[in-house]
């Protein structure tokens, strides 16, 4: 079987070298060209336009931004070739777009599901990503063994849909932890206290989670180089989160105010910094 995939950005990459080491034929294409010299030096095949991997892959995996890239991929014209092939959209996008988008795919006579990661680059690196599968119970048990090259145990979730849901609620317990973390350790330090007893009594309570650990010496450093997810990439998730919500009937004022924070710290240059940039805009200097 030959896999294709779309889009080889931060996430995409490692995954994409994760199929390479189990031997699997792949073709893969990026926009950004230079991103795929690391495949190609490992033997996958390049496409020079997505309708390549389109026409060549049985499986077509994506991992791009969002919807309207999704769309500009595979339906650029009305010339659909997607007949017989499978999409499998693993990146972040709303539940609503992943239904249409599904609509879309068996209308071209394609078959279509969800299984979007959770997880970050050294997760993707070593197969330990989770994933969360949204699909029919058949279409889950014949797609298992290709999804466990990124994860070991993915998580049949329910119907196409469901899968996104939790991976955009997911999302915003990263904007929300991340954001309250910022605001009690900015207080910490504004106040004197030694940060490492503030972390001591956090991390023999029930408020501690990992991820502040992951982000403490970022924070305390203001040191937001090299990230494994960027500022921009989290205001998009809770745009699509708080336009979910919304829809549904819930009261969205609390991640409102983390939605405007994050726009201050694009609005000052953190665009493509890590999202633990937060911290700045929360406790500037």
């Amino acid at each position: 079987m030959k896999v294709g995939i779309l889009g080889t950005g931060l996430m995409g990459l490692p995954m994409a070298q994760r199929l390479l080491d189990t031997n699997l034929d792949l073709i893969a294409y990026n926009r950004t060209v230079e991103k795929l010299t690391p495949l190609k030096e490992a033997g996958a095949e390049i496409a020079t336009h997505p309708q390549a991997v389109i026409q060549a892959a049985e499986c077509i995996i994506l991992m791009l931004t969002d919807a309207t890239a999704i769309r500009s991929v595979l339906f650029p014209d009305s010339s659909q070739e997607l007949a017989g092939r499978t999409v499998i959209q693993m990146g972040t996008i709303s539940p609503t777009d992943s239904k249409e988008i599904r609509d879309e795919v068996i209308a071209a006579k394609g078959e279509y599901l969800e299984a979007p990661v959770l997880g970050s680059i050294p997760e993707a690196t070593a197969g330990k990503l989770i994933v969360m599968v949204g699909a029919t119970a058949e279409q889950f048990q014949h797609w298992l063994p290709l999804l466990q090259n990124f994860g070991s145990e993915p998580l049949h979730i329910g119907e196409v849909g469901t899968a996104a849901a939790v991976k955009l609620a997911l999302n915003q317990l990263i904007a929300s932890l991340t954001t309250a973390f910022a605001q009690s350790l900015g207080l910490i330090q504004r106040q004197g206290i030694n940060i490492e007893l503030f972390m001591q009594i956090l991390r023999n309570s029930a408020l501690y989670a990992p991820t502040f650990e992951k982000k403490l010496s970022r924070m305390v450093e203001r040191n937001y180089d090299n990230p494994n997810f960027p500022t921009k990439h989290l205001l998009k998730d809770i745009n699509l989160f708080i336009a979910e919500a919304q829809a549904s009937g819930l009261n969205v004022s609390g991640i409102a105010g983390v939605q405007q924070i994050i726009e201050v710290a694009l609005s000052q240059g953190f665009s493509d910094t890590d999202y633990s940039a937060l911290f700045s805009v929360v406790n500037p200097e």
